[in-house]
């Protein structure tokens, strides 16, 4: 005897046509006539050369797509700048390497906002009849520490630029377009400006203008400034005298520089202490880019190869060969 007892829902026999194979598809590979011997190389797991064409094909579609998006997205920060009016994308690099420079340590959410997932764009107009060789230093270190997508554009503005800046930041990488594998993009434009500008966010920030201030932005990336209050004015003295009076100042001023810094570089290894700073970056390039390095005194001998030393300096003293 049952427990419950249902009524049927419908009445009758209802008849259901059930499948004797689990998938039912037609016969993709049967053709008939002279078309068996393609039939079975199909079957062998080959492929037509057509559609390996149209596969090539496809592949190198995707490829140019996607570095228009990487092209694009590279923009998007400067479409509100005069800016956007870019006429040629150079060259891009990356380094992967971490660097061993600097014992202090530094937070791009801290010192940049946090900006999850987002690629944090340093977009910098310079002229290129004045190359800003701290950059290009500082753009090496900054290779070291971080992942930097480097890109170089020529602005309208300018008839032409020298090869050797074109390429100043190194060759393209492979992987530009991907532009969610990078931590900063340094983007470095010629332009007929008359002083170095520097723009982080577009929106929020006014641009950063002169080589010095642009120059001390781009090493708070890689080290904080020194805790002593007295040693900081020290760093932020030479870097000063870096640019107004070695580089553009007369050559009365020039020797007096290169006499105090033979006299401070007699007292300890770098300007501003025991450890590598701004001030032996800005003092450096200045030397270099004045033409005052060859008739230096033998302190500041010392210490140009010793900076060169360091590997860091190589393309800015390339741009000037």
């Amino acid at each position: 005897m049952a427990m419950y007892q249902v009524k049927p829902v419908c009445g009758g026999d209802i008849k259901i046509d059930l499948p004797t194979c689990m998938y039912k598809l037609p016969n993709v590979h049967a053709q008939q006539g002279k078309r068996c011997a393609s039939e079975h190389a199909l079957q062998n797991g080959e492929v037509e050369p057509a559609v390996k064409a149209l596969e090539a094909r496809q592949d190198e579609i995707m490829r140019k797509l996607y570095e228009l998006k990487a092209a694009v997205e590279g923009l998007a920060k400067t479409v509100m700048t005069p800016d956007a009016d870019l006429d040629a994308t150079v060259s891009s690099s990356l380094s992967f390497q971490s660097s061993t420079t600097f014992k202090g340590t530094t937070d791009l959410d801290t010192l940049l906002g946090k900006d999850v997932g987002a690629l944090r764009d340093i977009v910098i107009n310079a002229n290129p009849a004045q190359p800003p060789l701290t950059l290009l230093v500082l753009h090496s270190l900054l290779c070291e520490r971080y992942r930097v997508l480097s890109t170089v554009h020529v602005h309208s503005s300018v008839a032409g630029v020298p090869p050797q800046l074109l390429s100043c930041l190194g060759p393209r990488h492979a992987d530009s377009y991907a532009r969610h594998m990078f931590q900063l993009g340094f983007t470095l434009i010629w332009k007929d400006v008359p002083k170095l500008q520097m723009k982080f966010s577009v929106r929020n920030m006014c641009p950063i203008e002169g080589e010095a201030n642009v120059a001390r932005f781009l090493f708070k990336l890689l080290a904080p400034y020194p805790n002593d209050p007295a040693l900081a004015t020290l760093v932020d003295s030479w870097v000063d005298i870096a640019f107004f009076q070695l580089a553009e100042g007369s050559s009365k001023e020039r020797a007096a520089v290169l006499r105090a810094l033979n006299s401070a570089l007699g007292r300890s290894h770098w300007l501003s202490g025991p450890e590598f700073s701004l001030a032996d970056i800005a003092c450096y390039c200045c030397v270099l880019q004045s033409g005052s390095a060859s008739a230096a005194p033998a302190n500041v001998q010392r210490w140009i190869k010793s900076c060169e030393n360091l590997g860091h300096f190589s393309p800015a003293k390339l741009r000037l060969q």
